[in-house]
């Protein structure tokens, strides 16, 4: 089910494109999200947009620094993804404004809901692969200060974006607007009013060697937690409740009239159920917001960096001149750090 459906839970009769009358139902409808909706998209789209336009300028200065490699690549193009997503967000924000009504044409209603699953994926996706790379960084410091794997992170990109991508086509191909009989116009809602043969259809409904270890650097375990516990937080948050509630939610929506998926809720429940939908849908939301919590602890270059750019701007400097200099240097003593730290085992 595509995440940026916005199915909600007042029951009202509306009937779909190319349906018959006895196929007509009710229409889920959670009034409280139009208010929630334009309020929380709003204060996402203001945090969101500056956050990770920072994130961006914080990545080239690191660039220019020659800090980071593979981790870096990863950074920038979860920072792309969360932008989309943000560049989406005041048609969402009019959508819900005008009570579930969408002005704008279907093709950008496809893009917008596109941009919606595209973002989310690709969260999940970049997420795992930083917190892949800093456990590697953890295990093996030596070999990761010594090589920055920028071809590999390059590759690991290609097949997120292009599995992503391929995944939205058919959300991007299908009609994704409908109008109602009270010439509301809908985007990627009404499912309840398609056939059941059509509900059930996959293509429209998918959602989705040994030898002496080196001794670990002062604080690497403490950093290594703190990044593990930004990620789970992230994915607990954002994530995981969408997708715990979406498969009864999709059951509940389509209302399926017969044979397998069809359920006997009574209203009450369908209803619990699409408000509790619409809440995940706010939640994640969230987190294009949240990335940037992930990258200031994943790296101890990426919060250096921070940090010392935030102090210059509280002293009236604005170059970040001198946090680029320390980083740049940072980089270059690392690597003999650490043979001195694998040297000295008793120093933990």
């Amino acid at each position: 089910m595509l995440p940026s459906t916005t199915e909600g839970a007042a029951v009202t009769g509306t009937s779909g494109l190319g349906t018959t009358a006895s196929n007509v139902s009710t229409f889920l409808d959670s009034e409280f999200r139009y208010v929630l909706f334009p309020v929380v998209y709003s204060i996402i789209f203001v945090l969101g947009l500056f956050a990770n336009i920072y994130v961006l300028f914080v990545v080239r200065r690191l660039r220019v620094a020659k800090s980071m490699g593979e981790i870096r690549i990863y950074m920038t193009n979860l920072t792309i993804a969360d932008l989309l997503f943000v560049a989406a967000l005041p048609f969402w924000i009019g959508y819900y404004s005008r009570k579930g009504d969408w002005v704008y044409t279907d093709f950008m209603c496809r893009l917008t809901g596109s941009l919606f699953f595209i973002n989310t994926y690709c969260s999940i996706f970049f997420l795992g692969a930083i917190s892949v790379n800093r456990y590697w960084a953890v295990t093996r410091p030596l070999d990761a200060a010594s090589s920055d794997h920028r071809r590999r992170g390059i590759i690991v990109c290609i097949v997120i974006w292009a599995l992503t991508i391929v995944t939205a086509i058919p959300y991007l191909v299908s009609p994704g607007t409908y109008t109602d009989e009270n010439n509301v116009t809908r985007c990627f809602e009404g499912y309840h009013n398609e056939t059941d043969n059509r509900k059930k259809n996959p293509e429209l409904r998918s959602a989705s060697t040994m030898s002496r270890k080196p001794k670990r650097p002062r604080g690497v375990k403490r950093r290594a937690l703190q990044m593990l516990l930004a990620v789970v937080g992230v994915f607990a948050l954002c994530f995981l409740p969408h997708h715990i509630i979406q498969g009864p939610w999709t059951l509940a929506v389509l209302q399926i009239n017969q044979d397998w998926g069809h359920v006997d809720w009574d209203q009450d429940t369908l209803q619990k159920l699409n408000d509790a939908h619409q809440i995940t849908l706010v939640l994640m939301g969230l987190n294009c917001i949240l990335d940037p919590v992930v990258y200031f602890f994943a790296t101890r270059k990426f919060r250096r960096f921070i940090v010392s750019h935030v102090k210059r701007i509280g002293k009236g400097e604005a170059c970040s001149h001198t946090a680029t200099s320390q980083i740049s240097m940072d980089s270059k003593n690392l690597s003999h750090r650490l043979h001195s730290e694998i040297q000295q085992p008793g120093m933990d």
